[in-house]
């Protein structure tokens, strides 16, 4: 019997992308899925799917900034199935931009969803896991968080602040029995890229993404550190195209 196998895992940015595939890769080897995610048409498409192919998925609509949505997304959790033994943690945003252009509100939304959405949902999963002393918790970097470029000053700063988490999140909790993971992938064929506003950086962008990777690669990563005994920790991944240089 796989590790994953009756697993409850809470999945933000599940309508799309990374977190819809993994969603589907954890159901069809037997976890519970909660899926979360702003869109509930996609949502409950995805439920359905699950659940068609004989898994087992329940939804909430929820935004990531909220701290007391991820709180609500925790506690339908636990009352649907009784426990949480994953999150992850993988909605995010890309609105690359060059400094001088002052994108504010991308700089907000970036910093929002992405540093504020970590550290809540880890807030909201974190008091169930340690009364247990069992869990993981699997955060979504990127090759950004190893890596600047001009252009995604901004993102690699929430990118290498998601990492400096899951190491603090490592340190602290080690001692609870719960599991921390980095993955930080590059090209990914996801929606991401179409949050970028700038115009003049997307086409450079675009050129990268002509050999993204599809997101059930990166799916197949994290059931990978799922599925490991509770004595061993995958701690940190990257994740690229064989063509990507950077």
């Amino acid at each position: 019997m796989s590790n994953i196998q009756d697993k409850v895992v809470i999945i933000t940015g599940a309508s799309s992308g990374i977190g819809e595939a993994t969603a589907k890769e954890l159901a069809s080897k037997g976890s519970k899925v909660v899926l979360a995610a702003r869109r509930e048409d996609r949502l409950k498409k995805l439920q359905e799917e699950i659940q068609n192919n004989g898994g087992q998925a329940i939804y909430k609509v929820t935004d990531v900034t909220s701290h007391e949505q991820m709180e609500e997304l925790a506690e339908l959790a636990l009352s649907e199935f009784g426990k949480i033994d994953v999150l992850v943690n993988n909605a995010g945003v890309m609105p690359h931009s060059f400094l001088y252009k002052k994108k504010i509100d991308d700089w907000n939304k970036m910093i929002d969803v992405n540093i504020k959405g970590v550290l809540y949902g880890i807030a909201a999963v974190l008091p169930s896991m340690r009364e247990r002393k069992s869990g993981h918790i699997i955060n979504l970097s990127s090759v950004a968080g190893h890596f600047v470029g001009a252009g995604s000053t901004v993102y690699a700063g929430t990118k290498f602040a998601v990492r400096a988490i899951s190491e603090g999140l490592r340190k602290e909790e080690y001692g609870n029995n719960i599991r921390s993971t980095i993955i930080s992938p590059g090209a990914v064929k996801s929606e991401l890229k179409e949050s970028i506003t700038d115009m003049e950086l997307k086409p450079g962008i675009d050129k990268i993404y002509e050999g993204a990777i599809d997101a059930v690669a990166i799916a197949r990563a994290i059931a990978y550190a799922i599925e490991q005994p509770s004595d061993v920790a995958i701690n940190e991944m990257i994740i690229r195209p064989t063509s990507q240089e950077r």
